[in-house]
């Protein structure tokens, strides 16, 4: 495989790393800026928001950028923010710092994942994307142990230090190692909305944002959780989040197998009725530590095993617009984890207790299952072929 595309994955898995990294170390956050916990849990809400946004919003604006150009803007300002975040004083300047690196990591990401297939040889586009997504999902699941671990030792401060050097570094090799890549004309925010119009495929991607919305409700307040419910110490608490990563890691591997076996639609509808079962479950594990793993193995692997059939379904419901439909797909994520750590910070301001989160996120997730089933059941309209084919028409295609 081509060097560039590893840099990639390293750049990608470096700023990947500041989103959810803030999630294993809340309370010491919290502590530190004199706010509520449910309050610190806003910086997960926000950078979720503002990286939904931001990615097809400023794709669009900077269409006409030379790609490496852009790239190493969007890596300054990433560092920029993260050096601010070290310096923050209070919740306004860290919100102000959350925006910034949220909307600069959305950039990135996209354009990752646009460079990457233009960089190798066509027989190697797939490998090339998938290295990509690699780092974005490594990032999303090991940084919070990682976080843990080096905010026990040094302070929560320095985190986002190091994170600001990661980017350096990826700058430096941008730099060194990447040739130019010519701009090029945007997907229309305007089409964009039009091919997420159809019942069918509007309700996929609520799917896949109720379903997220569900798994965060927990796993954005996971570490009071522990502490309250299994009464661990800081160092029961990264290894529990370090068996999740790999469980997590893992669970992509495990939706794709399952849908080649049994097939997208089946694997979609096993692996979210799971997820439900699962969170229902977990409250009643928790006297336990040797039964409440196995569970919360099975509840890591999951989280991630949905993604593999949903995004084949996609390509499969709208093959004409399937780039379109990853992109939004990929906006709903982001919108399904701020939409449960939002609701996650009102259960806990509601009831005053992290215990009663697992059957909130169980409930939320029943409401994805109801999106998949009536995205599923639902035929292919003559609207959905209309505008497939504009879609293709007005690309050029």
């Amino acid at each position: 495989m081509n060097i560039k595309v590893f840099i990639l994955a390293f750049a990608t898995l470096s700023v990947g790393l500041v989103e959810l990294i803030v999630g294993g170390i809340l309370p010491t956050l919290a502590e530190d800026l004199n706010i509520a916990l449910s309050t610190a849990g806003q910086f997960i809400t926000v950078f979720a928001l503002i990286y939904a946004l931001a990615g097809p919003i400023l794709l669009v604006i900077t269409k006409k950028i030379e790609r490496k150009k852009l790239y190493l803007i969007a890596l300054l300002v990433f560092s920029l923010g993260n050096v601010m975040t070290y310096f923050s004083p209070d919740f306004t300047w860290m919100m102000v710092a959350r925006v910034i690196t949220a909307a600069s990591t959305a950039l990135i990401v996209v354009l990752s994942l646009i460079i990457a297939p233009k960089i190798v040889a066509p027989t190697h586009r797939a490998k090339a994307v998938g290295l990509v997504y690699m780092g974005i999902s490594s990032s999303l699941v090991l940084g919070v142990p990682l976080g843990i671990l080096i905010s026990n030792t040094f302070g929560w401060r320095v985190i986002f230090l190091g994170i600001a050097v990661l980017s350096l570094v990826a700058m430096v090799l941008i730099a060194l190692f990447l040739e130019d890549v010519p701009g090029e004309a945007a997907v229309p925010l305007k089409q964009q909305l039009k091919a997420v119009c159809s019942p069918k495929i509007g309700c996929a991607h609520l799917a896949t944002l109720f379903f997220l919305a569900g798994h965060y409700t927990l796993y954005a307040y996971f570490t009071p959780f522990l502490e309250t419910e299994l009464h661990l110490n800081s160092y029961w608490i990264s290894v529990c989040y370090f068996i999740f990563g790999i469980a997590a890691v893992g669970g992509g591997a495990l939706g794709g197998t399952l849908s080649d076996w049994i097939g997208t639609k089946k694997s979609i509808l096993m692996v979210i009725i799971a997820f439900v079962v699962v969170l229902g479950i977990l409250p009643f594990t928790t006297f336990s530590l040797a039964l409440f793993i196995p569970v919360m193995i099975i509840w890591a692997a999951l989280s991630w095993a949905l993604a593999p059939p949903q995004q084949s379904y996609l390509i499969q419901a709208a093959p004409a617009t399937s780039d379109i439909q990853q992109s939004f797909n990929n906006s709903a994520l982001q919108v399904g984890i701020a939409v449960g750590s939002a609701m996650g910070g009102i259960a806990l301001e509601q009831t005053g207790t992290v215990a009663q989160m697992p059957w909130v996120g169980s409930i939320v997730t029943v409401i994805a299952l109801l999106c998949a089933v009536y995205s599923l059941s639902k035929t292919k309209n003559r609207r959905q072929k209309n505008i497939s084919t504009s879609s293709l028409q007005e690309s050029g295609v």
